[in-house]
């Protein structure tokens, strides 16, 4: 009988290089842990959120489109397959719809002993007719292929449930929720924050006195841009005022009306920012942070917004309400409805002892129940867990090398 020492493979398969910020201290954790981890994703695309890549963590470049498109889908399958035979990963963590799919079968056909799907939302809650159905197939199909389905919220994984596409066995919800939790220190009111935002400020043309919403993420339908334009316009009776930043991108997958579109490249009282590497200046500048969003998984925006002590206002959609509590830590409205956003915003611009004290509020339970670190202890477990319960022929024993805790062991 021989014995070979190795360190576990892990690796992780996101459909999109922006995801890889969901990502950001997550690898490098795994690795001090005792696993080599290995990247697979899309190259940066045209227009595409810029996001730093992980020091020390290899990517592997891997084509695959956001929607359904049949032959390329099967050529970016074989690549993932072919990949993963490869590199033999005893841990699989597939996210994003498209790579939970194709990453988690090439992942099942090679037999990975543990195999993870992060479901970070439900994209068929605001699709119709025959795009629905096949993306709750396709949803179904990736949490079949995986060991474990982990839900970045609570209401995403009760909403999968009702939908039918999973069980409650096979699915957790790490703490309080995210896939990643956040680190607070990096939307800290510090000195150097404050000089940037008061660069951006003069950039912009903001004056001092006026009030700002920011809104951050990908212009689109699905996020809300078409109501939060209308209340926008309505509230700049009351605030003359008022400016409304944007920081994103628009998409065409999911592209705005031409009206809505129109509005915010012409409109002197919106400001497009376009894509930015560091948001932290721009929640400064802001006086509100609202997500009118239809559907999240459990927003990074709303996480990162209270981390900076802003208010922030959002719809009453999945995700959205595991962070905001209505009245505690920031205000909701119900989804698509334009009359009580635009009410929100004014209460909130208006009343700045309210803001404050929801943004205080907000900012203590980032810090409390969404560092980071518990996130990736509690994946690290779970990893440990299903390896011990699906490969019962491997063993962990502790890793000597420095900022090392595991190796594999197995009998050949």
């Amino acid at each position: 009988m021989n014995v070979n020492l190795h360190r576990p493979r892990l690796v992780n398969v996101v459909n999109s290089s922006i995801a890889l910020g969901f990502l950001q201290g997550q690898l490098q954790y795994f690795q001090q842990k005792g696993f080599d981890v290995t990247v697979l994703c899309p190259g940066r695309r045209i227009g595409e959120w810029e996001v730093a890549r992980p020091e020390g963590i290899p990517i592997m470049e891997v084509p695959m489109e956001r929607e359904i498109a049949p032959l390329r889908d099967l050529a970016s399958l074989w690549r993932l397959w072919r990949n993963l035979r490869a590199l033999r990963p005893a841990v699989t963590n597939v996210g994003t719809p498209k790579a939970g799919l194709l990453g988690g079968f090439a992942a099942w056909l090679n037999r990975v002993p543990c195999r993870f799907y992060t479901l970070h939302g439900l994209r068929f809650e605001t699709s119709k007719g025959l795009k629905r159905r096949l993306l709750t197939l396709a949803e179904h199909l990736a949490c079949r292929f995986a060991h474990r389905v982990i839900c970045v919220s609570q209401s995403v994984r009760e909403n999968a449930i009702i939908s039918g596409i999973t069980s409650r066995e096979r699915t957790v919800v790490f703490g309080s929720g995210s896939c990643n939790g956040v680190d607070a220190s990096r939307f800290a009111a510090t000195p150097d924050t404050m000089k940037r935002a008061s660069k951006l400020r003069r950039r912009f043309g903001i004056p001092a006195q006026a009030p700002v919403v920011l809104f951050v993420g990908r212009l689109t339908c699905d996020k809300g841009i078409p109501e939060l334009v209308v209340a926008i316009l309505q509230l700049g009776n009351q605030f003359p005022d008022l400016r409304l930043l944007l920081v994103g991108c628009f998409e065409d997958e999911d592209p705005l009306p031409i009206e809505t579109r129109r509005c915010l490249k012409s409109h002197p009282r919106v400001i497009f920012a376009g894509a930015v590497p560091d948001t932290a200046a721009y929640y400064a500048i802001a006086d509100v942070v609202v997500l009118p969003s239809h559907r999240e998984g459990l927003p990074n925006v709303v996480l990162e917004a209270q981390a900076a002590g802003k208010p922030v206002v959002g719809a009453a959609a999945t995700g959205i309400v595991d962070v905001v509590v209505d009245g505690k830590t920031g205000l909701l409205f119900p989804v698509g409805d334009v009359p009580a956003l635009t009410e929100a915003l004014a209460r909130l611009i208006t009343d700045k002892t309210l803001a404050t004290k929801l943004g205080l509020a907000g900012q203590e339970n980032v810090k409390e129940k969404f560092r980071p670190e518990r996130v990736w202890e509690a994946l690290y477990q779970e990893c440990l867990a299903q390896l011990q319960f699906k490969a019962p022929q491997v063993f962990l024993t502790p890793y000597t090398e420095k900022n090392s805790s595991l190796v594999v062991r197995s009998n050949e």
